[in-house]
């Protein structure tokens, strides 16, 4: 694998314009009006995997998207690594906010990036990432240098919750069955200073509804006399916090589990700059839990955020009314050992609590999944670390990681595999949020050290 930082280089152009070109299709799985597009990416999917090398690649048909499958056996007797994906992407809203079209991809620089990265949505989460898997595939192949067998899972629901990922792998565990799960849908500290996730928050994601009035009332004519959907809504959601911005809700804590100084000394040892994150941030101050640091806040610690809020009249110029309903998408990170289906009972009986005689509350569970932790003393993880400080020269940090990726859980207890997360993305990549993009750099160095886990893996499983 000498010669995998030539290889890049030589075909960077190329390996570029095939994202591009990739990222042009908007496959936004939560919109239905984006359902074709949704499987023209699963069909390009399809065709770079039979391209790169794949002995066997296949449209598996599930209850919603299909699942890209493609394998690679060169001896049953070596490792299997499956690589997991998602070709999906976030909607693009809002529209307005974004610098260029979020579909018509377009290279610019940034102070963090200044070799240049891709503005589009999905250029980082998760087809930049997921492409870069195919790359370093095809390297191995086209240079007979492929130590192990791969096999190949990408999907297409992974921005609404996976709904058909577990249907696919509890009837597929054979055709599945791996030595090692690896993953790129994270992220690293920085260019410099790589990192592994080691550990994913769970999430309950529930809708809100409160109901007063049977109609929409005047305002002048009612205002004071009936209960707003809309003002009980916002109460109920600000009686989720108290004054210390610790959550609410009766036994939200119980299975939280306390890390020791020991282990928060230890976290604390990352690169991180207060000044900075606030700068990119644009705010005065960061905002959180009490006694806990901002890097602790987003990791280890459980969470509630208001996702959207909406009742009422919200057009242009004015029209006073009492709104019949009013809504909240609400979403709470968990840690290990929070249980998301216990949690969002625990969330439903609090919720529905709050609210006065004057109004009917529903809470509608949308998805949910287990948080996880991956052990640092593995054979993919110290792969994965080898890999990174061969390719970075340094070594790289482990991390938790405040995001959620729910198959995880799913995986290992389904197919008893450990996930790696090797992300190469950065926290200013703004996924999920306009102007979404992606480094060159990046990009090209995840294709660079991915044949690398599959050397080192390889070799420390013998």
């Amino acid at each position: 694998m000498d010669n995998i930082k030539n290889y890049v280089q030589e075909n960077k152009e190329r390996f570029l314009n095939e994202l591009i070109e990739l990222l042009k299709i908007p496959s936004v799985s939560a919109d239905s009006a984006y359902s074709q597009d949704v499987i023209n990416t699963a069909e390009a999917v399809k065709a770079s995997l039979e391209k790169a090398g794949c002995d066997k690649v296949e449209l598996c048909e599930t209850p919603g998207y299909p699942i890209v499958y493609g394998e690679k056996t060169i001896d049953p007797a070596l490792p299997t690594v499956l690589v997991y994906g998602h070709y999906d992407v976030q909607p693009a809203d809002p529209i307005e906010l974004w610098t260029s079209p979020p579909f018509e991809p377009v290279i610019k620089t940034t102070e963090l990036h200044p070799e240049g990265a891709i503005f589009a949505r999905g250029a980082c989460d998760d087809k930049g990432q997921m492409y870069m898997h195919v790359k370093a595939f095809e390297y191995m192949i086209a240079n007979n240098c492929l130590p192990c067998n791969v096999k190949f899972m990408i999907e297409g629901e992974e921005e609404v919750g996976s709904p058909s990922l577990s249907w696919f792998v509890e009837r597929n565990q054979e055709k599945l069955k791996n030595d090692v799960i690896l993953i790129s849908d994270t992220g690293m500290i920085s260019n410099q200073q790589p990192s592994i996730t080691t550990g994913l928050r769970g999430l309950s994601y529930v809708e809100v509804e409160v109901t007063g009035p049977n109609r929409d009332l005047h305002s002048g004519l009612y205002g004071g006399a009936v209960a707003n959907p809309i003002n009980i809504l916002a109460k109920m959601i600000a009686e989720l916090h108290d004054e210390n911005n610790h959550i609410t809700i009766p036994g939200f804590y119980d299975r939280v589990e306390e890390l020791s100084r020991e282990e928060r000394d230890e976290m604390a040892k990352a690169p991180f700059s207060l000044d900075a994150y606030k700068k990119a941030l644009d705010i005065e101050d960061v905002y959180g839990e009490a006694t806990y640091t901002t890097n602790e806040r987003n990791s280890i610690r459980p969470t509630l955020d208001v996702n959207g809020i909406w009742g009422g009249y919200t057009g242009e110029g004015a029209k006073t009314v009492i709104a019949s309903k009013a809504f909240a998408k609400i979403s709470m990170r968990l840690v290990p050992d929070q249980d998301w289906n216990e949690i969002t009972e625990l969330f439903t009986k609090h919720f529905i609590s709050l609210a006065p005689k004057g109004v009917k509350v529903k809470v509608t569970p949308h998805h949910g999944g287990q948080a996880y932790v991956t052990p640092i003393d593995s054979i993919g993880y110290k792969a994965a670390a080898a890999a990174y400080e061969e390719s970075f020269g340094i070594k790289p940090i482990p991390v938790r990681s405040g995001g959620s990726i729910p198959i995880v859980a799913l995986f290992e207890k389904e197919l008893k595999s450990k996930t790696i997360m090797m992300g190469f993305g950065l926290d200013s990549d703004a996924i999920h949020s306009p102007n979404e993009h992606y480094g060159i750099f990046n990009y090209m160095k995840g294709i660079e050290t991915i044949p690398l886990f599959y050397k080192h893996f390889t070799e420390m499983s013998k």
